[in-house]
Parts: structure tokens; C-alpha cells; sequence
């Protein structure tokens, strides 16, 4: 199978990068093969690659023996990768936007839960990521490329200066992993930014339970806002200062730390009493957007 530059089967297609799109083209083999091994591929393998481009890790994936279902929504790369992989049936190709394709579409019998893969454009990264949470569930691990300085909030502990709503509402449910960082030389054309590859592992179990899912992110986000603050004060923003003072003593949490000392399970905890106020009913906090994009 050939492993050439994403520059090189541009040009053969006479085509370029599209800088209104974001497209940056990975062309640094050792990346490509780290992450086409943190992702597992293998025979039996079902991966989703969002936005496939050239095909580059794509070859990668299908070398390992896996099956791979790229989606890409550019559709003169679409018809470079119809060209490039002609001879490969295990490649499936969907041209769609990653943000609003069917992931369940993927799962089988056997392949309750795919893998997904992915260098994912910086402008839509906390939207598809939201996409991806909401079908946790039916999806195995994703090994993603995102900004650097995105990749450490995610992957930051509880008392780290960058943990905030992401750390929170992707660790409850997954296991976050840093793999490596990647270079702008490494792409072509080369971003203002470095990036890094992780990896969110499904949990066995949640960290903390929540009923209402998009209410355990309003409070989560809510409480971000305000993170500078003490917790009693950032969670005031929420209902007022007595609920928050109540959620506090209910879970056995000093309302005076700050919002980025609070672990997942607290958060969850904090949750629940606020939905046991409200007898289960789904509860609307009305916020605006937060700097990481806890949203959906």
C-alpha cells in the first residue's frame, strides 16, 4: 500500500489545501503511525476517521487490517480518496459533516463499538466533541488530534490551572490519556499552533452518576464562568447563594475552595441535589458560552 505526502497525491489531483476550511494535511509518518496504534487497529476493527483528507492515515488503518468508515465533506477530496483506495473494500466512504453524521450507523453485532480517529479541525473541535459524548455510549475509544492548549484542558487534573468543564464532563465518563505532541511542521500547510494527540477510553463506570445529563453540563459551565471565585459564589449563579449553600452541605464540600479543586464525582454529587430539588424534572439554566465549550 503507498505511503505518499498528502502534498504529493494533492498536486496529482490538482488540488490544494483549503485554508477557509482549516485543512491542514498531517504528513509526518511516525504521527501517523502512533496514532494508528493507540487506536488499535486490527482485523475486526471497525474505525470511524473523521475527515480523512488524502487518505493518509486512512492507508495506515487499512494496512493494519482494520475496517475503516472515513468521513470527509470535501467532496473533491472525496473523489480523491474514491481514486486512491479503488482496490480497497474494507474502506467506506461517507461524504458528511463529522458534527452531524450518524455514528449509530457504524454499530453492529459486530462491532457494538466502533473506534474513532481523527485530526479534528481546530474551529469545530468542541462541537464534535460534544457529538462524540452524546453517542459515548455506542462509541469505543477515540484517539483524536486537537490543539495543543485544547488537549491540556482536557487531560488536566482536579487543582491544575488549566482543568475546567471539559476535564470534567469528558472524564466522568472517560478515561483521558496524553499520547504525544505534534509539531506545525509536521502538517502542510503548517498551522500557527502545536497540536497534540489523546485518548479518551470509555470508563467501566462513570465517575458520578447525574441523571439529567445537559443539566450536569449547565451547572458544570455555569460554575466554570465564575472559576476564580469561591465555589459557593460560582454555583450562586446557578439558583442563588442558599441553593448552592445547601447543594455544598449536602455533599460534605467546602463552599470556599475554587470550582478547579472539585473532583467529577463532586460535581456529580452537586448535580443530583440539585436535581432532587426539583423532584428528577429536567432543569433549564439559561448561560452563555464558556472559554472550553462545555456545551451541547
Amino acid at each position: 500500500m503507498s505511503f505518499e505526502s498528502p502534498s504529493a497525491v494533492l498536486r496529482r489531483h490538482g488540488l490544494w489545501a483549503r485554508k477557509s476550511w482549516g485543512q491542514n494535511f498531517l504528513h509526518a509518518p511516525d504521527v501517523h503511525e502512533a496514532i494508528a496504534a493507540a487506536s488499535g487497529a486490527a482485523p475486526g476493527v471497525r474505525v470511524v476517521e473523521i475527515g480523512a483528507g488524502v487518505g493518509s492515515l486512512t492507508a495506515r488503518l487499512l494496512a493494519r487490517g482494520a475496517e475503516v468508515w472515513a468521513i470527509e465533506r470535501d467532496r473533491d477530496l472525496c473523489a480523491v480518496l474514491r481514486a486512491e483506495f479503488a482496490d480497497q473494500p474494507r474502506l467506506v466512504l461517507h461524504e458528511a459533516d463529522a458534527v452531524r453524521f450518524d455514528y449509530a450507523s457504524a454499530c453492529d453485532e459486530a462491532h457494538p463499538r466502533p473506534v474513532i480517529v481523527g485530526n479534528l479541525p481546530y474551529q469545530i473541535t468542541g462541537p464534535l466533541l460534544f457529538t462524540l459524548l452524546d453517542r459515548h455510549a455506542i462509541t469505543g475509544d477515540w484517539v483524536v488530534m486537537v490543539q495543543k492548549e485544547v488537549a491540556q484542558r482536557i487531560v488536566a487534573p482536579p487543582g491544575n490551572r488549566t482543568y475546567g468543564g471539559m476535564s470534567v464532563v469528558l472524564g466522568r465518563v472517560r478515561e483521558l490519556q496524553w499520547i504525544m505532541q505534534v509539531s506545525p511542521g509536521a502538517f502542510t500547510p503548517a498551522p500557527k499552533v502545536d497540536s497534540a494527540v489523546i485518548r479518551l477510553r470509555p470508563r467501566a463506570t462513570p465517575r458520578g452518576e447525574v441523571g439529567d445529563e445537559r443539566a450536569f453540563r449547565a451547572l458544570v459551565r455555569t460554575t466554570f464562568q465564575q472559576r476564580r471565585k469561591t465555589l459557593l459564589n460560582a454555583l450562586s449563579a446557578v439558583e442563588g447563594r442558599e441553593a448552592a449553600a445547601r447543594w455544598c452541605a449536602a455533599c460534605g464540600i467546602d463552599p470556599r475552595v475554587r470550582p478547579e479543586t472539585l473532583s467529577c464525582e463532586q460535581f456529580a454529587a452537586l448535580a443530583r441535589e440539585r436535581e432532587a430539588e426539583h423532584g428528577g424534572a429536567p432543569i433549564d439554566v439559561a448561560v452563555a458560552p464558556e472559554d472550553d465549550s462545555v456545551e451541547g
